[in-house]
């Protein structure tokens, strides 16, 4: 461990569990040596009974055993054991942090916490165990007015913040942070970019793989935000409750060691609002509706707000119109309905027309959208749940499937499937791509993105691109600039180190009659029913 690094403790909920977390540290520093702080996310008191337990900490009979600091209550009922809402030592070695700021330690780690629950109405009145828009403003005002300011080392918050769990694993259960996640909380992160952020109040410990702070080939690169839930002490489930980490202060740190990617790096998962930070450098009381619109609190409204007319059908994004005749619109009479083998909600699946194997299909949406990052969630959701089915059918037929889309010159999202045997989806398949990509007449760079980004959040809605993924996880990117060859993805696959067709690369040399398509949609209908989700 580095001599600059600190030594830190975290838990969650105490809950009037004090002698239980103090043992627990006190076996710890035992173990593993001194440790510099421990820092308590969640309700620390509860109730009566508590009090009883914590007055030989009062009066000196038990000692907290590591400088400790605790956010406020997110009860009423606990705020009468706070004798200053504002920040105060509760006993020896004890200290509440106070309703909202930045503890800066003396090796320069910049720890900022905000306590309490938000509140979820317009009333800028509230109780000593909520925040508001003022609290976010106080926050960010500090630290957004600095030319200088990279981030925060720590974010302490005792709610969790909203849709944390988006491009990452599902926390256990039934528990979705989009129910009772603050979007203040998830607003603040994209504002503090802390290196850390750890909360507590759900009963759950969810160590989220690691977000990154930028936008791939767009921005400079930034840290990464590592998000930890924590469980209460004690609690029957021996679910997690105590976390210890090192850290070395962000101001001590060159750029290259603090923007490090780790390998299972994600995208954000907070979806930047308007107006996120203050035009003013003065708190204001008047209540942002970013941070506090009583619609994104309650999912119930929200839910009811995506319906119209009664029907229960869903408010789509705005969609574009073709410019002219559309080969696939599905309503389009252009359509070849006799190549579709499935339809969904949104989405509809399609033999391609001179495939480059008998199984080459496509996946389109059924109204018109020009690409993944133009359409709408539901859209790529569903084309998700196309590519998931094929790679379980192919799978049976021990091959593996590649995807790709090429977002130039064409007018509809089109989505490419092509089954190759598994012998040749190995690290081969990857070198092909970016071999081909080299041996153009124009060469052209493919970047490889994380396997858990998110294409919408890199590619700006409107520009040209070529997107493939592998069999392997692999994601590979080139933002089209000027030209690009129209059978790249055909050309690889049709590679002799592949598929090894070279004369098929161009889909007009592979036609068949109507009835052999008729015929050959038939086959795979009759292959896929198995696994259509649709039926």
């Amino acid at each position: 461990m580095s001599a600059d690094s600190i030594k830190i403790l975290v838990a969650g909920d105490v809950v009037g569990k004090f002698n239980s977390l103090f043992s627990r540290v006190r076996s710890v520093l035992k173990k593993n040596g001194q440790f510099d702080m421990l820092l308590c996310v969640g309700e620390f008191f509860n109730g009566a009974e508590s009090i009883q337990q914590f007055q030989s900490y009062i009066n000196g009979k038990e000692k907290v055993p590591i400088p400790t600091y605790i956010l406020g209550p997110c009860n009423m009922d606990n705020c009468i054991y706070y004798q200053d809402i504002n920040g105060c030592e509760l006993c020896p070695n004890l200290t509440y942090l106070g309703k909202t700021g930045i503890y800066t330690s003396s090796s320069g780690l910049q720890i900022a916490y905000l306590s309490g629950k938000q509140k979820i109405n317009n009333d800028i009145n509230k109780t000593d165990a909520e925040f508001n828009n003022e609290d976010i403003q106080s926050l960010i005002v500090p630290m957004t007015t600095d030319s200088r300011f990279k981030g925060v080392d720590i974010l302490l918050t005792s709610q969790w913040a909203r849709n944390v769990e988006k491009y990452s694993t599902p926390v256990e259960g039934e528990f979705s942070s989009i129910d009772s996640g603050s979007e203040a909380i998830s607003q603040l992160c994209l504002v503090l970019k802390p290196r850390y952020h750890f909360v507590g109040l759900e009963g759950y410990h969810y160590e989220r793989a690691p977000y990154r702070n930028h936008q791939i080939l767009s921005e400079s690169t930034n840290h990464v935000t590592r998000y930890i839930a924590l469980a209460p002490v004690g609690n029957r489930e021996k679910r997690k409750f105590l976390y210890a980490f090192s850290i070395k202060p962000m101001s001590r740190m060159d750029q290259t060691e603090l923007t490090k990617q780790p390998d299972d790096v994600t995208e954000r998962p907070y979806t930047p609002q308007p107006t996120t930070q203050p035009t003013t450098a003065q708190p204001t009381t008047e209540i942002n509706p970013v941070f506090f619109d009583t619609k994104s609190q309650n999912p119930d409204t929200k839910r009811k707000k995506q319906h119209q007319g009664g029907q229960g059908r869903s408010v789509k994004k705005h969609q574009a119109q073709p410019t002219g005749p559309c080969w696939f619109c599905l309503g389009s009479p252009q359509v070849e309905k006799h190549l579709v083998v499935s339809v969904g909600e949104n989405v509809y699946l399609a033999l391609a027309k001179g495939g480059l194997v008998p199984d080459h299909v496509l996946i389109l949406p059924i109204g018109h959208y020009q690409s993944t990052v133009s359409a709408p969630d539901d859209v790529v959701n569903e084309i998700n749940s196309y590519k998931k089915a094929l790679r379980k059918m192919f799978k049976q037929e021990k091959k593996e499937i590649v995807s790709f889309e090429r977002n130039y010159r064409t007018q509809h999202l089109q989505i490419q499937v092509v089954p190759i045997p598994v012998s040749t989806a190995g690290d081969e398949l990857k070198e092909s791509f970016l071999d081909c990509a080299q041996s153009q007449q124009t060469s052209f760079e493919l970047h490889e993105i994380p396997k858990m980004s998110d294409i919408k959040q890199i590619v700006p809605e409107g520009a040209p691109y070529f997107y493939v993924e592998l069999p392997s996880g692999d994601k590979l990117l080139h933002r089209i600039k000027k030209s690009f060859p129209l059978q790249f993805g055909r050309e690889v696959l049709a590679g002799a180190e592949i598929l090894d067709m070279t004369d098929r690369i161009d889909w007009r040399n592979c036609k068949y009659s109507i009835d052999e398509e008729k015929e050959m949609a038939a086959e795979f209908r009759k292959l896929f029913q198995k696994y259509d989700f649709n039926l």
